[in-house]
């Protein structure tokens, strides 16, 4: 069975940095393109960022020169390095796995609270 577990979630102030893994369990496949996604109260679900198993990199342009996606495939792993933060990034931020055949697997999500 296919797990992901995010961590690296917390309250910060406006300005500050997070680091957010994601680590996936289970998987027999090898780990296809991995991202985060973001959804606050009352809002759709956002797309954050993606990397594909070739290291090629994708953001919103809400995050863009403020967060870095990273991953290692050695430790099954998806990072997003967030900087600069501010109010509005205030989400629950979920990680995701595509296999293969392009079908994602999804974490539970972890919360990301920025004040002002």
């Amino acid at each position: 069975q296919v797990q992901l577990v995010e961590s690296g979630g917390g309250l910060v102030q406006a300005g500050g940095s997070l680091k957010l893994s994601c680590v996936v369990s289970g998987a027999s496949f090898r780990l296809d393109s991995m991202g985060w996604y973001r959804q606050a109260p009352g809002m759709d679900r956002e797309f954050v960022a993606s990397i594909t198993s070739g290291g090629t990199t994708n953001y919103a342009d809400s995050v863009k020169g403020r967060c870095t996606i990273s991953r290692s495939d050695v430790k099954n792993t998806v990072y997003l390095q967030m900087n600069s933060l501010k109010p509005e990034d205030t989400a629950v931020y979920s990680c995701y796995v595509f296999d293969y055949y392009r079908v994602p697997y999804w974490g539970r999500g972890t919360q990301v609270t920025v004040s002002s």
